[in-house]
């Protein structure tokens, strides 16, 4: 086999989407609507979502398993649609794997720079909030804003049974998002992928003088860059197929994926 047709045959591979169950498909939309013709893989690993109450080591051994599935699913790319896994696991993926591998974190300094007052807001997990990332982010771009965290807990369960617009999700969103408004926030960072789904609520109860800011975009344009960089950006013409899975073991796991997604969905079980 030639080098040219080994390239040309990675370019064809799909690339490899996962999260700590459906909210990185909020990501995977942004990646689909950037590069429509790259065929693409997700796995929901809601079986033990949130990754927010892990270990670090519980999370790099389901990243790694995953990882592994994908890359037996020919993937030439893995992007961690997850900002606490990316948090705990990024390095020892980096490390371990030789393929592309992008990962997320939370739009802190995005939202410093959208801010008119200088106070931002983070909506998170506890595991982001607690990670030497998130830290670091705070001491690098943090400096010149105050940074009102809030830790979300159940929000994630809520989208991951398609709660979207239930009266006990928007509980929990006015819950988390009022000391945000009480400190004076401007700028929301939605700082997990699930967030995103429930951005209506959000925008309900912070009202519309309040930005909200998060990074399935910006980590879209990475991933091209980043491929386009290894010349792995695919040249089919067509638009690229899209497969599913997960390991939930609720009944309506495929209704769910398939009304975040917007679309009937092929959706595996793991």
């Amino acid at each position: 086999m030639t080098a040219q047709s080994t390239t040309h045959d990675l370019q064809q591979r799909p690339i490899a989407v996962f999260d700590s169950g459906v909210g990185g498909i909020s990501v995977l939309q942004h990646i689909h609507t950037l590069l429509p013709n790259e065929q693409l893989l997700y796995v929901a690993d809601s079986k033990y979502a949130p990754y927010g109450n892990k270990s670090p080591a519980e999370i790099q051994a389901r990243c790694t398993e995953i990882t592994d599935f994908l890359i037996a699913n020919h993937a030439k790319a893995i992007v961690v649609a997850c900002n606490t896994a990316t948090a705990a696991a990024i390095d020892m993926m980096r490390e371990k794997y030789t393929l592309p591998i992008i990962g997320m974190e939370p739009a802190v300094k995005p939202a410093a720079t959208a801010s008119r007052n200088g106070i931002i807001g983070v909506l998170a997990t506890t595991g982001t909030l607690k990670s030497a990332q998130f830290a670091g982010l705070l001491e690098s771009y943090g400096r010149n804003v105050k940074v009102v965290t809030q830790a979300c807990v159940g929000l994630v369960e809520c989208v991951e049974r398609g709660e979207l617009q239930a009266d006990a999700t928007l509980q929990l969103v006015q819950k988390y998002c009022q000391p945000l408004l009480d400190e004076g926030a401007d700028t929301i960072v939605l700082g997990c992928t699930h967030y995103p789904f429930v951005r209506p609520l959000i925008e309900q109860v912070v009202g519309a003088q309040v930005s909200l800011i998060d990074t399935g975009a910006a980590v879209a344009k990475q991933l091209q860059k980043r491929l386009s960089a290894l010349d792995l950006l695919t040249n089919n013409q067509q638009r690229g197929r899209v497969q599913f899975w997960t390991n939930s073991a609720a009944e309506n796991a495929k209704q769910v994926v398939e009304n975040l997604w917007k679309k009937p969905a092929q959706v595996g079980l793991l």
